[in-house]
C-alpha cells in the first residue's frame, strides 16, 4: 500500500514522502495515529501543491534575509558607554546592547540570538559583528563603541 508521510519516521522515510508500506503496518499503524495518509490522487495532488506553497515561502523569507542583509551591510551602530582608563569598558557590550541599537538607530528589529558574539565587547573602537539572518545568509555589522 502506498502513504504519504506527515512526518518523519525514522526507517520509512521523511515528511511528504510518498511510500510503499505492508498494508498492516499502514492500517493498524501509520493511518490510525495520523503519522500517515493513503496515497490516493487527491491527497497526491494536495501534498504537491503544500510543497510548492513552502518553497515559495521559503524564496520569499531568502529575498527578505537579502534585503535586510543589504541594509544591515549599508549602516553603521554607535553605542556609547562609560570608559575607564586605557579605553576598558567598564561592563561589556553585549549581544542584548547591539540588538536594542540596532532598533533604536535603524529600526531593524533584529532577535539577539541571532547576533554571533564570540565574546562580549569590552573596548572601545570598531567591531564587525556578524549576524545570521537565515540559513546560509549572514551580515556583517559594523559595531563602533564610543566613550560617553
Amino acid at each position: 500500500m502506498e502513504v504519504i508521510l506527515k512526518q518523519d519516521i525514522k526507517g520509512t522515510g521523511k515528511a511528504g514522502d510518498i511510500v510503499k508500506v505492508n498494508d498492516g503496518f499502514a492500517r493498524n499503524k501509520l493511518i490510525p495515529s495520523g503519522v500517515a495518509v493513503e496515497a490516493t490522487t487527491a491527497n497526491k495532488r494536495a501534498i504537491e501543491r503544500e510543497k510548492a506553497n513552502l518553497a515559495e515561502k521559503i524564496a520569499a523569507d531568502k529575498a527578505a534575509a537579502n534585503e535586510l542583509k543589504g541594509k544591515l551591510e549599508a549602516a553603521a551602530v554607535e553605542l556609547k558607554t562609560k570608559v575607564g582608563e586605557g579605553g576598558k569598558l567598564f561592563g561589556s557590550i553585549t549581544s542584548m546592547d547591539i540588538a536594542e541599537a540596532i532598533k533604536n538607530q535603524l529600526g531593524l528589529d533584529i532577535d539577539k540570538k541571532k547576533i554571533v558574539l564570540a565574546k562580549p565587547i569590552k573596548e572601545i573602537g570598531k567591531t564587525d559583528v556578524e549576524v545570521k539572518l537565515y540559513e546560509g545568509i549572514a551580515a556583517t555589522v559594523a559595531v563602533e563603541i564610543k566613550e560617553i
